[in-house]
């Protein structure tokens, strides 16, 4: 019987405020880069964006995939 390997991947999603600069990317990646660094000692292992459109324009989003990096020694 094979073994059966589970994993918990960990994720949030981000976006600038609804309304103006809701599409500015830069300030949406300077917020995200803060949030990752707020979780300490992590590896993100991918991110993906996303882009809602909404009376206001577009509104792009950010879902950050990590992992928190533990000390095995």
């Amino acid at each position: 019987m094979s073994e059966r390997i589970t994993w918990t991947m960990h994720h949030f999603s981000q976006a600038n405020p609804e309304g103006p600069g809701q599409a500015d990317v830069p300030a949406l990646l300077r917020r995200v880069a803060d949030s990752i660094e707020d979780l300490g000692n992590v590896e993100v292992h991918d991110m993906i964006m996303h882009n809602e459109i909404t009376e206001d324009g577009d509104w792009p989003s950010l879902t950050v995939y990590f992992d928190y990096v533990t000390d095995h020694t």
